[in-house]
């Protein structure tokens, strides 16, 4: 079986408060995103690697690869005006029959073992998404600004990578753009699929403000020890 990785990063530096993309923001001495392919290349699939970029950032990238003696094995792809065009636009330059594995590039605490479970759970089920329980008390906001409690044992965080069954997931995508498409999952059930969640990490989590990349920052040093 073929499997393939998109590694989505089309974030913006805004609420980092930086003008450079945080998939490009150093973490222990390497862009975001490295760390993030690494993992993928690190897992027993080795999958087809294709990261999504605004296009105006392909320079940039080539030259962070020649600075940072980065020559793994990928494939550029010019991203959409949304994540769902973005993701739509690698799916369709994959044609055999795969185990399709769609990730954020800032999310590079991904391990190996997580992404080879996600692969091997798609391959048996059809899909399978990462998530992870809720550790806090969830309340919904009702209209009249009443809110409700919800049971937090059934409420599940959802992280990447979700990963499908190529023809599951690219039938999906042909859909037209709904605005609540929050992630490949919404998609892919909109389509009629059912979701299996995956369990994850607490670690596995998205980089968005500076305190993250801080965060992640000592984890890693950490796991070097």
């Amino acid at each position: 079986m073929k499997y393939f990785a998109i590694i989505v990063a089309g974030g913006s530096g805004l609420r980092m408060q930086t003008e450079t993309p945080k998939q490009f923001l150093l973490l222990n001495g390497k862009p975001v995103i490295m760390h993030t392919i690494l993992a993928f290349f690190a897992s027993p699939q080795k999958p087809e690697i294709l990261v999504v970029l605004k296009e105006q950032y392909f320079g940039l990238w080539e030259v962070l690869c020649e600075q940072y003696s980065f020559n793994l094995k990928h494939r550029l792809v010019a991203g959409g005006s949304t994540r769902f065009h973005s993701v739509k636009e690698a799916l369709d330059l994959i044609a055999e029959e795969s185990v399709v594995a769609i990730h954020d590039a800032v999310r590079p605490l991904i391990d190996p073992e997580t992404i080879s479970e996600a692969y091997l759970l798609a391959l048996q089920k059809g899909n399978a998404v990462v998530a992870v329980p809720s550790k806090d008390s969830v309340r919904l906001q009702k209209i009249g600004g009443f809110s409700q409690s919800l049971n937090r044992s059934e409420i599940f965080l959802v992280q990447t990578p979700q990963t499908f069954q190529s023809k599951i997931i690219k039938k999906a995508y042909e859909q037209p753009y709904n605005e609540h498409f929050t992630d490949d999952a919404s998609v892919a059930e909109r389509d009629g699929a059912q979701i299996n969640l995956l369990a994850g990490n607490q670690d596995n989590f998205k980089i968005t403000f500076p305190a993250d990349l801080r965060l992640a920052e000592i984890i890693l040093n950490e796991k070097s020890r």
